[in-house]
């Protein structure tokens, strides 16, 4: 062991801050039998545990991380930490035993942490299958080596209950000897038992770990077939309530026929009982013009909201029109927006200039191995390239500008008087940004960091649009938004993905924050998982799933949307999305429903009533609406997307020339412009030397860095190393989120009506 892993110099691990996640600290590394143990800055952050050589690399450099929820800890003896995921080990040393420990405690916790998160997220629909015959025989397969393993737990224990009572005998004997011979016999005859009990004891030993195994192994699959005969019984629950009310409407609609037959004209009827009869019923039966929601009461998590059938006999006659069993006689079709959702008055902007409405069909070339291969050879695999046969003609700035095709939403949302109203506008803008990716499955270009990407649309749509990329590592990108129709939306996302074999789940981290300026209403939201299928063999398509929870932090009112996972099982529609608006005081309002890819529906609840029992033993709330309204509707595809990456009529126009952008526009960007005119193998060459371009800058960054560390000896020199800065954006803390992120600061526009970039960046 080095000398350097004995030392304790500023080694000492710093505290976590106050509700804070993160815990940062030097620990020496093992590097090599040559250099030892050297000192690293370590961060704990989101079950991640990186290291970096100094602590200025935080701001670009990461020089390894381990994930936490497949890693197995170790202690090897008073300052030792050793952990281990596949086939990377890390050798830890701290200076004391006292920050060892609280290291080892501060990754415990992380651990813990880091494998619910990952249960919570897993989707694992694609395992979940019925059990078949197979899955009972291996089930009892197993159950029969548990049974055998618990009886031979059983004999080790007799077996140690036994030599160790003939091992206290013989120590007995031992002390009261006095004969030096006979004392040798007896010594003998212990260390005999004594050895055939350390050999029992090993057998029971190997026989739990056994035994632990088997049952760590079985374990999840045990878990997931209780799952799924839980939604199975679940399911099965609803449809019977569904089919009881719909039995129900029929049953009313049979007992009311033959009365209606009988007040034909060539049927007068002469019974007035029966007459009064019909009347009461009538008046008894609900609206007609309603449909019914369930949704679970009482549950911390979302249950999906599902709409029975509309199997109810209509009515004609005139007489019914006031006899709604007890409703409010203000609730009527003409309630469920308010009109100044609806208004369109004011001044409604023209169209300035014509848009493109097609690109450059995509070329027709075969992704074959060996051409992506013949690239690699003598190169280093960090330095790899990805080809472009994988991307689309867009970055990934311009995909979250994307987000915008359907920004008339927010446009109705601002004109709105009700907050609820507002709300179930928002929550349509929210689904519809993931319409675009049904068939979206190429990959957009990595922005450079630095590059920019602004639509400015001020004159015909209202709004301006401006993105950058502010982190490499992790990717960040920046979204800033200003509509003089009144509101701005902002955002800042970093993507994390996980390649889990069959499929690739990309999770978007960061908060939505949309402000509509005359309310002063503040929404905020997240994103939810995409999955990409069949990314080894197969064609590959797009699901999206998980819950969004969107709040107005103004009024505490808020919106539940699932996104329903797809599943074979499944008899829901495919893309399925569910949700309930709900006041403050968490009262139902509205009920949406839909599909993602299609259009969203908004329902206006008018009365609710208990149902019954569903699983788990909770009771579920029936909710009754009015006939569902379209808040918002796909626009079709342009004629030819299917050979123009499928993009959509905004899409197009995306990546089409501007005068006068920022230097850093990723309309700017030549091997993206390359492959758009359909010369792949061109945009290769330029995409590698982009990357190439970009690696330098950050390797001169890295050397300026490490310049200042040394200069920070130095206390005359005073000179401070801040790392990469964004032009456009700069971080602060969010009052509402409680997160530090980057928010727009101001003066793209103002240096655009100068046509100043001077400030820019030579990225491309």
């Amino acid at each position: 062991m080095s000398e350097q892993g004995k030392g304790s110099a500023s080694a000492s691990a710093a505290a976590p801050a106050p509700g804070s996640d993160t815990y940062k600290g030097w620990l020496f590394k093992w590097t090599n039998y040559l250099k030892g143990y050297q000192r690293r800055w370590f961060v704990l952050s989101n079950g991640l545990l990186s290291y970096y050589r100094t602590q200025a690399e935080m701001a670009h450099t990461c020089r390894g991380t381990i994930n936490l929820a497949t890693a197995h800890i170790d202690t090897e003896d008073a300052c030792n930490i050793v952990l281990s995921s596949g086939g990377r080990t890390y050798h830890l040393k701290a200076s004391t035993e006292v920050e060892r420990q609280r290291w080892v405690t501060a990754l415990e916790l992380a651990k813990a942490k880091a494998i619910r998160m990952m249960n919570d997220q897993s989707d694992d629909s694609g395992d979940e299958e019925p059990t078949s015959q197979t899955d009972r025989s291996e089930i009892q397969g197993t159950l029969k080596i548990l049974v055998s393993k618990l009886d031979d737990l059983s004999t080790c224990n007799d077996l140690i209950a036994k030599h160790g009572a003939a091992l206290q005998r013989s120590l007995s004997e031992l002390e009261g000897l006095k004969v030096p011979v006979e004392g040798g016999e007896k010594i003998k005859a212990v260390n005999e038992r004594a050895t055939l009990f350390r050999i029992t004891s090993n057998a029971m030993i190997n026989a739990c770990r056994d035994f632990l195994d088997l049952a760590e192994t079985h374990s999840r699959r045990w878990q997931r077939a209780l799952q799924y005969e839980r939604e199975q019984r679940t399911h099965l629950e609803e449809t019977i309530e569904q089919l009881a009310k719909q039995h129900n409407s029929l049953e009313r609609a049979w007992r009311q026929a033959p009365t209606l037959v009988s007040t034909t004209p060539s049927a007068p009827t002469t019974n007035k009982e029966g007459s009064e009869r019909l009347h009461k019923e009538e008046a008894s039966d609900e609206d007609e013009d309603t449909e019914y929601f369930d949704a679970m009461e009482d549950s911390p998590a979302f249950i999906t909201v599902t709409a029975t059938d509309n199997t109810q006999h209509r009515r004609s006659q005139s007489n019914l029109s006031g006899a709604s069993g007890g409703q409010p006689s203000d609730w009527n079709q003409d309630d469920h927006m308010s009109p100044g959702c609806n208004d369109v008055s004011g001044k409604e902007l023209q169209p300035r200039r014509q848009r493109r409405t097609r690109v450059p069909d995509k070329p027709n070339y075969s992704l074959n191995l060996w051409s992506i291969m013949k690239n690699c050879i003598g190169k280093e695999l960090s330095k790899i390239p990805m080809p472009v046969n994988f991307n689309e003609p867009l970055s990934m700035l311009q995909r979250l500008t994307e987000d915008l095709e359907y920004h008339e939403l927010l446009d109705k949302a601002a004109r709105c008087d009700s907050s609820l109203e507002q709300m179930c506008l928002v929550a349509a803008f929210s689904v519809s940004s993931y319409s675009t990716t049904v068939h979206r499955t190429a990959k957009p270009f990595n922005p450079l960091l630095g590059e920019t990407y602004e639509l400015d649309r001020l004159e015909d749509l209202g709004y301006r649009s401006l993105c950058e990329q502010v982190s490499h590592h992790p990717p960040a990108a920046a979204h800033h938004v200003f509509s003089q129709r009144g509101w701005t939306l902002w955002q800042e996302i970093t993507i994390a993905s996980k390649f889990r074999g069959k499929y690739l789940s990309i999770m978007p981290l960061g908060a939505i924050h949309l402000q509509f300026h005359s309310s002063g209403n503040h929404y905020v939201w997240r994103k939810v998982t995409s999955t990409v299928h069949n990314i080894i063999v197969g064609k590959l398509w797009i699901d999206q799933s998980g819950d969004i929870e969107i709040v107005n932090h103004r009024t505490k009112e808020t919106c539940q949307l699932k996104f329903s996972p797809y599943s074979y099982f499944s008899r829901d529609v495919p893309r399925k999305v569910t949700g309930v608006v709900a006041d403050s005081g968490g009262q139902a309002h509205y009920i949406l429903s839909g599909t993602w890819d299609d259009k969203i529906e908004s329902a206006k609840i008018i009365q609710s009533s208990r149902g019954g029992s569903g699983s788990e033993g909770k009771q579920k709330t029936v909710y009754q609406t009015l006939s569902p309204k379209l808040l918002w509707k796909k626009y079709p595809l342009p004629e030819n997307a299917e050979n123009m990456y499928f993009f959509s009529a905004l899409a197009l126009t995306l990546n089409e020339q501007e005068e006068g952008v920022g230097l850093t526009d990723s309309r700017l960007r030549p091997d993206q412009r390359l492959m758009e005119d359909g010369r792949w193998d061109e945009a290769n060459s330029e995409k590698q030397r982009l990357e190439e371009k970009q690696r330098a800058v950050r390797r001169r960054r890295e050397a300026e860095a490490t310049d200042a560390l040394d200069d920070e000896c130095d206390y005359d020199s005073g000179r401070e190393y801040e790392g990469y800065q964004p032009l456009w954006f700069h971080q602060r803390r969010d009052s509402i989120t409680g997160e530090t992120n980057f928010v727009y600061k101001g003066g793209y526009w103002e240096a655009k009506d100068r046509q100043d970039w001077s400030m820019c960046p030579d990225i491309f």
